[in-house]
């Protein structure tokens, strides 16, 4: 046995003779025959070629100079029957002219006559190696196909050109189609929808040095209302070149109809409830205002504290339905363009009460007074109305709140920075989750749903932008909303 035969004992190739020369034939079948392989033999060409017709070789050791059918019409016959077989041509001229056009034509390596076996074991256990790369090749492609067409989620890749390289039923479900193989079509003859077209172009013309993925969610009204996220990013190989793409989608629908059954249930039930504790606070100010007789101050400050209790819960169930309509996608919808210089001068105008109420100062740093976002106003008040008010409620007296802008690669950067509390390393993650709240002794007694950050988080990812937080406890807290400017959108 060839040592290790490519690392793989088990695999015993098919091997094919073709030679006018008997002591060639014979002597190649004795050598390989002794280390173990099956070996046929063939006088002439066209005895070779009806062989090959009939099952498939392996390695085929093939002599150029044949009488009918020489050796170069063989290996053309072998490539189209047979791309996967090894050719080891055997030449008894030994030029390289020879050599050099066998190559050409799809020989593995070429072996001159005279040789003896030790040069014969060498190049077969060559080709050996090389038909086991073949196989684990195929097989890993074989493998990797079916892993690709059992995924529920779609895959479709594309060649430079958007050609179609491979789509897996899942793909070609989710798009409604179901006609004739789509390989080799274009993406353009195959699929009738223009956004997810338009994301392909996107990745194969994005420059080699940047990396982008392309996300959307798209709605596909020709196939049920269904609701996909889109993911398409460009393939590329050792050297940076775009080969092609690369598409991912996955069927949201039904997670977009829980979400819009858990908003409507969530603003439902938090419209009826807020109307009767409005009741019920008229109904204690009317008490408390004397007018349903005295009161005495016992009563009052148990009536107080019931109050206080109330109108939390009624800030609550205002949040709530603020974070239901946000999700809901219904007020991110109404935008216009919005100065951010002046919005943010109106806010710390509104808020600058509370802040001398605590003896805290506010300062400006608005570098991008020209930036204009196209957004939500009455969503760009409620980002910056809960940033600016916690800043507020989390700093000490004679604290210092810093507002400032910059612009940058199309977006604008407004950070709200504080130099309160701070929040701990292990919070930092949880304080966007709805109902969460830091509590430490410093502040246990600040009053808050926990809903605000929720919001604005939502707000925000609604406006195509993102919020960060970096703080520390006792170094202050700084948040910051990136939001794409009004030019980039236009832009892209």
């Amino acid at each position: 046995m060839i040592e290790g035969v490519a690392g793989n004992t088990n695999f015993l190739p098919q091997i094919l003779v073709v030679d006018d020369e008997e002591r060639i034939r014979e002597g190649c079948q004795i050598v390989l025959s002794d280390l173990g392989f099956e070996v046929d033999i063939a006088p002439d060409g066209e005895k070779g070629l009806k062989m090959i017709e009939e099952r498939h070789f392996d390695i085929i050791l093939l002599d150029l100079m044949m009488p009918t059918i020489s050796g170069f019409d063989v290996l053309s016959k072998v490539r189209d029957l047979h791309p996967d077989t090894v050719v080891i041509v055997i030449t008894g001229y030994a030029t390289v002219e020879h050599s050099i056009e066998a190559m050409k034509k799809g020989a593995f390596d070429f072996i001159p006559k005279p040789f003896d076996p030790d040069q014969l074991r060498a190049i077969v256990a060559k080709a050996i190696k090389y038909t086991r790369a073949l196989q684990d090749i195929a097989d890993s492609r074989s493998r990797l196909r079916m892993v690709v067409n059992h995924l529920t989620e779609g895959v479709l890749t594309t060649d430079d050109s958007k050609h179609i390289v491979l789509a897996n039923p899942a793909f070609l479900h989710m798009i409604g189609y179901h006609g004739e193989s789509v390989i080799g079509h274009t993406v353009n003859e195959c699929i009738a929808h223009d956004e997810l077209s338009q994301m392909i172009d996107q990745a194969i013309s994005t420059r080699s040095d940047t990396y982008t993925e392309i996300m959307k969610e798209l709605s596909l009204e020709d196939t049920g209302d269904r609701i996909l996220s889109a993911r398409c990013l460009p393939f590329r190989g050792r050297t940076g070149v775009n080969l092609g793409t690369i598409t991912v989608l996955h069927d949201i629908t039904a997670l977009k109809k829980i979400d819009q059954m858990k908003s409507d249930f969530v603003s439902m039930v938090s419209h009826e409830i807020r109307s009767p504790m409005n009741s019920l606070l008229m109904q204690i100010k009317i008490i408390l205002d004397g007018l349903a007789g005295d009161v005495s101050d016992k009563q009052r400050e148990i009536l107080e504290r019931a109050s206080g209790k109330i109108l939390s819960l009624t800030d609550l169930v205002s949040e709530l339905l603020d974070l239901a309509r946000f999700e809901s996608g219904l007020i991110s919808h109404e935008k216009e363009l919005i100065v951010i210089h002046d919005l943010l001068v109106d806010q710390l105008a509104f808020h600058g009460v509370a802040a001398r109420g605590k003896n805290i100062e506010v300062l400006l740093d608005l570098k991008a007074n020209a930036c204009v976002i196209l957004g939500n106003r009455q969503g760009m008040d409620e980002v910056f109305t809960n940033l600016i008010t916690n800043a507020i409620k989390y700093s000490p007296a004679g604290g210092t709140i810093t507002v400032s802008t910059a612009s940058e690669n199309g977006y604008l950067n407004v950070t709200v920075r504080d130099t309160g509390y701070g929040i701990p390393q292990e919070d930092l993650e949880k304080i966007f989750m709805r109902f969460y709240r830091v509590k430490d002794k410093q502040t246990r007694e600040i009053h808050g749903t926990g809903l605000g950050l929720a919001i604005v988080k939502s707000i925000v990812e609604a406006h195509h932008g993102d919020i960060t937080v970096e703080s520390c406890v006792g170094g202050g807290s700084a948040f910051t909303v990136v939001l794409p400017l009004a030019e980039h959108l236009d832009s892209e």
